[in-house]
């Protein structure tokens, strides 16, 4: 009886304390929505550039609503590393302590790395440096369109990027100066990078891949088809980051369109893309990545604005870039 009774206390107390627990995992729940309801109430979207030739730096435009864009104007950061004196495909993301990271095109041709700087503002910087993530390779004609991703899960920065190493891969009607494959590092401080792998041989030349990440093991890679008849946007699925991509769908762009970048907004997916055929910025929603629909009609975009990526940033963030800009015009 005296055991029984043991055993019904110990069971009674374990059982408080495993509600205790999730009574304190649910409040923490609870306090984690409400910190980031309140910094998206207080943040707004901030969308890098460049302007051909590409040899000024960082251009920025923001967005209260995620479909008109003012001009921040630029530079706000020169090119300072590689050979071309460019700075092309800025790509910036957030780490978790609030530091934004920035990665970019250094040369056109014959680069074998990409530029790198971080900030907390946008208008102060660390010092620019040259990642040689294809050094390994003696033939590599390029490193196009750096694109970071912050991989939560793992707590790492993941880094993709196109590069061509002539006679490595079967292709089309491209020439073997222009048979893109995408490749990526990984990094968790920016300081020590894992060696440089490929992410996928998809079969065709791709560029401009960006990851989207929808949920737990459900990730979507956005990207171009460079073959020569294509030149379009399409998509593929994986349940991790790194792939392998599969089920690519038919292209939801129309020629000479490249650049993609993605926001959530009203439960949809935006995806803003340099239309360069036609010399203009376009985009689409879409709230399953299988059907798209044209929204050309909702957005504006500052004149002669060129592939970036959309973060977000704080608005005290945006009151010194208001005040840099008026700085810029002068």
């Amino acid at each position: 009886m005296k055991r029984a009774i043991l055993l019904l206390s110990l069971i009674s107390l374990f059982a408080c304390k495993n509600e205790k627990k999730e009574q304190v995992n649910s409040d923490e729940n609870k306090e984690q929505e409400i910190e980031q309801n309140k910094k998206e109430k207080d943040s707004v979207y901030l969308f890098t550039s460049f302007r051909e030739p590409a040899d000024e730096g960082l251009y920025l435009a923001y967005s209260r609503d995620g479909y008109h864009w003012e001009n921040l104007g630029g530079p706000y950061l020169a090119p300072g590393v590689g050979e071309s004196g460019i700075m092309r495909d800025p790509s910036v993301e957030e780490g978790p302590d609030g530091t934004y990271h920035m990665v970019w095109t250094t040369d056109w041709r014959g680069g074998n790395g990409f530029g790198y700087a971080s900030t907390k503002d946008f208008i102060n910087w660390s010092e620019q440096r040259f990642i040689p993530a294809m050094a390994h390779e003696p033939d590599v004609v390029n490193v196009w369109a750096p694109e970071l991703f912050y991989d939560k899960d793992r707590d790492r920065f993941i880094i993709l990027w196109a590069s061509t190493i002539p006679y490595r891969y079967e292709k089309g009607q491209e020439e073997e100066k222009n048979n893109h494959r995408m490749y990526f590092t990984t990094t968790k401080d920016f300081q020590e990078f894992t060696p440089t792998k490929l992410l996928m041989n998809s079969g065709f030349s791709m560029i401009d891949c960006v990851i989207v990440r929808r949920g737990k093991d459900d990730y979507v890679l956005v990207m171009k088809d460079n073959t020569r008849p294509n030149r379009n946007l399409l998509v593929g699925f994986a349940a991790d980051p790194l792939g392998p991509y599969y089920d690519f769908s038919q292209p939801f762009t129309g020629f000479l369109t490249e650049g993609p970048t993605v926001i959530q907004q009203d439960g949809k997916y935006i995806i803003y893309y340099d239309n360069y055929g036609k010399k203009t910025f376009s985009a689409v929603e879409t709230d399953d990545f299988v059907d798209f629909k044209n929204i050309d009609e909702k957005i504006e975009l500052p004149e002669g604005h060129k592939h970036g990526t959309i973060t977000k940033i704080p608005k005290q963030i945006l009151d010194g870039l208001l005040a840099k800009s008026e700085d810029l015009k002068h």
